[in-house]
């Protein structure tokens, strides 16, 4: 059993409140848009070197306590948590108990099965596939960034329901759980290489391959050189999209096809521009404010 006590705060005091909670005891903390669900909801997104500028204007911090942090105990850490945040008084909170669950069936009924495309769709392995005629990526959350519930994750898939063709080579940088280079392999594609910085993931693609019995090739960093692809897709972040441009570009074959996803409908024309010398590009998608860039390589 545990206590959680949510506290309201201004985004000026909300950070420091969160960090003046842990000293007095919490067991975590967590901080959230009070106007969450209301037209005065504000999404925040952010990438490395690119953050957002601050918290919102009404903010909700939620701080989890032991049980036995009851009564007086629990009054004096909140109390003391608010003089740390330069608080006159406790703000105003509400607080409940939080029973022991089973975490692994409460996280598992939060994913269903995801349709793509009437031709393919996102499994997790404790659901039975919707469609038994349809292609059927078996896929649990993890480690690995790619469920198929994100935008980013749907466009790419989308667009590789519409342009692989049997046979095709695919070169997907960046590939996270694998979930493109698996739905490239299952939709007919002949040779598919995943890339990813992170040794995890590609552990996860790994696995997620075999799974799902299909043949995958996984480099842990780098990019290949002299190998280029039929189509190369990029589900990553505006920034790295724009300084790998010239490498990712290469792998393009004569005639190629690209996709990029990772970028919010703002900051399309600073991938436009940053590929601009290397393939057009132009937005082929959007999806809750997240776009898909396509662009094809000329053939000499």
């Amino acid at each position: 059993m545990w206590i959680s006590v949510t506290l309201q705060a201004e985004a000026d005091k909300a950070e420091a409140l969160s960090d003046a909670l842990m000293e007095a005891g919490a067991l975590s903390v967590s901080i959230e848009d009070a106007d969450a669900g209301t037209e005065a909801e504000k999404p925040q997104f952010g990438e490395p070197g690119h953050l957002p500028t601050g918290l919102w204007d009404h903010s909700r911090v939620i701080a989890l306590f032991d049980a036995g942090s009851a009564g007086e105990t629990l009054a004096a850490m909140l109390a003391e948590a608010s003089r740390a945040a330069g608080f006159d008084a406790v703000p105003p909170f509400t607080s409940e108990e939080v029973a022991e669950q089973n975490w692994v069936q409460l996280t598992q009924s939060q994913f269903d099965p995801i349709r793509i495309t009437d031709r393919l769709w996102i499994v997790p392995s404790w659901h039975e596939a919707p469609d038994a005629d349809a292609i059927n990526i078996e896929l649990d959350p993890g480690m690995a960034f790619g469920t198929g519930s994100h935008p980013t994750t749907r466009l790419c898939l989308q667009w590789l329901c519409d342009v692989v063709t049997p046979g095709c080579s695919v070169l997907d940088y960046g590939c996270g759980s694998g979930i493109l280079g698996i739905a490239a392999a299952k939709l007919g594609a002949g040779n598919v290489l995943g890339i990813d910085i992170d040794e995890k993931a590609v552990e996860a693609a790994r696995d997620n391959a075999g799974r799902n019995a299909v043949d995958l090739r996984l480099q842990h960093s780098g990019i290949p050189v002299g190998e280029t692809f039929d189509l190369v897709v990029a589900n990553i972040l505006t920034n790295p999209l724009c300084v790998l441009a010239p490498a990712i570009a290469a792998r393009i074959a004569a005639g190629g096809r690209v996709a990029l996803s990772g970028v919010l409908d703002t900051q399309a024309e600073q991938v436009i521009e940053a590929w601009a010398p290397l393939v057009t590009l132009h937005v082929g998608a959007s999806l809750d404010g997240w776009i898909r860039l396509e662009g094809q390589r000329p053939r000499p």
